[in-house]
């Protein structure tokens, strides 16, 4: 039994379209009336408040109760991960700068740096290290900085050979500074060309931050 009709005609729609965040296009409803945002990735939904369908979005009503509203998903089930309001596909890799590096994965995505995250002390030959941006180049760089001359000097210069043989030593990479969400794991290593202790840092992800459900409208 019907108890009452969703679309009701003729339209009635606002004469000013509703401005949409970005990522969320303008789209009919579900009657096929008026324009409306498009729900994104896990925001809720109904017949009448549609899901983004070129995002490859349905409105999954699996997990609502009787009567009630569904939430945006993945067709067939299919997981994803949205960034900067851009969706990705499960196991999709993309870059969201030039420093990092990421992957979609399980509804949540990780990420490794680009760049080199070490860090330099000082040392005799160099006694003040500075990293800077290099115009034209993505990752920062360090130079050595001399206090008298003020003279900078490329810190990647072919080193000098060590008198003495290098052994290599290293400790384990800690935990994850995060229990959700991006993080660093740092060690001390002597893995570099001149054979001196240094921290490393790296980023690490146990897992992704659990997404806060979006308010139903009213």
């Amino acid at each position: 039994q019907v108890c009452a009709q969703l679309c009701r005609s003729p339209c009635y729609c606002p004469w000013v379209p509703p401005r949409c965040p970005r990522g969320s296009p303008l789209v009919l409803d579900g009657c096929g009336c008026c324009k409306i945002c498009a729900r994104r990735l896990g925001e809720p939904c109904d017949f009448l408040h549609v899901c983004d369908q070129s995002q490859g979005l349905v409105c999954d009503y699996s997990a609502a109760p009787a009567g009630t509203g569904g939430t945006c998903n993945f067709e067939d089930d299919e997981e994803g991960c949205e960034v900067n309001g851009r969706v990705y596909r499960d196991g999709e890799v993309f870059q969201p700068s030039c420093k990092l590096q990421c992957r979609c994965l399980d509804g949540g995505f990780t990420c490794i740096p680009l760049c080199q995250e070490d860090v330099r002390l000082p040392t005799p030959d160099c006694p003040y290290p500075r990293r800077v941006e290099i115009p034209g180049k993505c990752c920062p760089e360090w130079i050595c900085e001399a206090r008298d001359q003020h003279l900078l000097r490329d810190a990647r210069a072919v080193s000098p050979v060590l008198p003495y043989p290098c052994q290599e030593w290293g400790t384990e990479w800690s935990a994850c500074s995060a229990t959700c969400g991006v993080g660093f794991a740092t060690r001390v290593s002597n893995q570099n060309r001149y054979c001196r202790l240094e921290t490393q840092r790296r980023l690490c992800m146990v897992r992704p931050c659990p997404a806060l459900p979006a308010p139903f409208p009213a």
